[in-house]
């Protein structure tokens, strides 16, 4: 998710919910603070766009379709793929035309992060196909 301007707010949470997030904030290496925050910002999220849930990958958290492992991005784009129809775009995905909604909106209300997560994953795909085509002329020769 983007990085915005923080403000201080203080909270009561119960010691078994603290302490197992004092576990896992230790697990991940970040600090109390840091996955606390996190959770918030999830949370209301996915209070606001219910399909739609995050999850770690390679090149960091990002948005997805609930229940799958499509990102946000990669739905947008096979929209875009199949003339802007969702309920193409659906058909082909094999989810029903109401999950692939929940992405544009999720994607309307976030374009930034999502462009931001697609240019990412772009450059590291074009980048190893890239490695890939040089090994191959290296092992031709």
């Amino acid at each position: 998710m983007a990085r915005a301007q923080t403000r201080h707010v203080s909270l009561r949470v119960d010691a078994p919910t603290l302490d197992e997030l004092d576990r896992l904030a230790g697990q991940t290496g970040q600090s109390r603070n840091a996955l606390a925050a996190r959770y918030i910002a999830e949370g209301v999220r996915r209070d606001e766009f219910p399909q739609i849930t995050f999850r770690d990958a390679a090149l960091g958290r990002r948005a997805v379709v609930q229940g799958t492992r499509l990102d946000i991005w990669q739905v947008i784009e096979t929209i875009r793929n199949h003339g802007n129809s969702v309920v193409d775009a659906a058909a082909y995905l094999n989810l029903p035309a109401e999950r692939v909604q929940a992405a544009v909106r999720y994607y309307a209300a976030h374009r930034d992060e999502v462009d931001e997560i697609a240019a990412r994953e772009t450059a590291t795909a074009e980048r190893a196909e890239q490695l890939w085509r040089d090994a191959q002329q290296i092992l031709a020769s």
